[in-house]
């Protein structure tokens, strides 16, 4: 795996990241709420980077994986934030995103911001607008009345021994940045990877997201008994293949 970096933000934290020198245009990991740099699909794309000789980056948002901050303190403004210092600091020339779950929702603000650089965007299971479409939505009176009380709500997570902390002030702010609400127009081809067993979103959301986009070309594959992670052998192999066909 490529060695772990440090770019320092204004406010004295820090983003970890790990580039792979390659040409372009240059792949872009963008990770899931509570996910890190580490995760399946991310070394593997990095694999993919190195024998291939693609440039590739990977990185964690504030309190995240190896960056510092607690994960609280942070907002889909503050994380989009990361994304984009580490994508204008950190690389050069066209991208391609790819985006899993929160990070699809980041994938398509940031291709929002920098629509001059992009040559493609991959967005598996994504979930723009989780905060209020599914979170807000899901939870109970009681719930809610706790989130808005406490300014945090703890939930057992699948994916981890340790809870799932939601903030009031992650819902609050996540309303700047909602996007299926209107039509979004992008320069670039679009994928949307995403599992019809996924427990976490529903793979119709995938159709919405869809149906929003206007760009160049939009294809969405939905793959029978795929999770939310879609991290198997075969999972990983049709998300190189996808990427392969954006790059290329």
């Amino acid at each position: 795996m490529g060695r772990v970096e440090r770019l320092q933000r204004d406010d004295g934290n820090t983003i970890a990241y790990a580039v792979t020198e390659g040409h372009g245009p240059t792949v872009v990991f963008l990770g899931g709420f509570r996910s890190d740099m580490t995760g399946t699909k991310a070394v593997a794309l990095e694999a993919w980077a190195g024998k291939t000789g693609r440039a590739f980056l990977r990185f964690d948002y504030l309190g995240h994986g190896q960056s510092s901050g607690r994960f609280e303190d942070g907002t889909i403004g503050r994380w989009l934030d990361d994304s984009l210092a580490a994508i204008d600091r950190l690389t050069t020339g066209k991208l391609v995103l790819v985006g899993s779950s929160m990070g699809g929702w980041l994938s398509l603000l940031a291709a929002r911001a920098r629509r001059e650089r992009l040559a493609g965007l991959v967005l598996i299971a994504a979930a723009p607008d989780f905060t209020e479409r599914m979170l807000l939505k899901g939870l109970s009176p009681e719930d809610r009345a706790t989130l808005e009380r406490d300014g945090r709500l703890e939930r057992p997570s699948q994916y981890s021994p340790e809870p799932s902390v939601f903030t009031w002030k992650l819902i609050e702010e996540g309303r700047n940045h909602l996007l299926l609400d209107k039509p979004l127009a992008l320069p670039c081809p679009v994928r949307l990877l995403h599992g019809q067993s996924d427990p976490d979103v529903p793979w119709e959301y995938s159709l919405q997201i869809a149906k929003h986009l206007e760009a160049p070309e939009v294809i969405t594959t939905f793959i029978k008994g795929g999770d939310h992670r879609l991290s198997t052998q075969a999972d990983i192999a049709r998300l190189i293949a996808t990427v392969e066909e954006l790059v290329d």
